[in-house]
């Protein structure tokens, strides 16, 4: 049986895989018209064979930016004010958004769920990222991400093959 595609990730323990640097710089500036249909594709692809709950290297170590609507939800979920979620789990970045105090996020589970699942964040449920609308606006984000998440790792990996790069 072959490696799934989390443990060939982690196994390797590269951060930004040899290429990719200068692949993402090329798709920069030669991203296809049908690039968003190309992604959406290798999404759902790649989301055949990954269970993030597998990983849940984005919740360990990517700190999702947490807007006020979301500081709402959770403090309904929680049933506590939002001055107290913020005071108790969060921060203001350099960015001024605020992001939880610490990694992994406070909610996360052992066995990797999320206590929070229903009611976290919206960056948290659009990760990660790679079948959202206009997705060469989020380029700098997906950089960032092939580190982090096998997932975005291997759709970046089979476009660059699909685009003969």
């Amino acid at each position: 049986m072959s490696k799934s595609i989390v443990d060939s990730f982690f196994e390797t323990g590269e951060k930004l895989p040899k290429g990719m640097k200068e692949f993402i710089k090329w798709l920069n500036k030669h991203a296809p018209a049908n690039i968003d249909v190309l992604m959406h594709e290798l999404h759902n692809n790649v989301f055949e064979d990954v269970n993030c709950l597998d990983c849940a290297n984005c919740c360990k170590t990517v700190g999702p930016a947490i807007k006020d609507v979301d500081i709402e939800r959770l403090s309904r979920h929680l049933r506590i004010k939002p001055s107290k979620l913020i005071e108790q789990y969060m921060k203001i970045d350099d960015e001024q958004d605020y992001i939880f105090h610490s990694h992994p996020c406070p909610f996360l589970a052992n066995d990797n769920y999320c206590f929070v699942y229903e009611s976290r964040p919206k960056a948290c449920r659009e990760y990660p990222h790679t079948n959202r609308r206009r997705v060469m606006q989020l380029i700098h984000l997906h950089k960032m991400n092939i580190e982090y998440c096998p997932a975005v790792f291997e759709v970046f990996k089979r476009l660059k093959v699909k685009l003969d790069q």
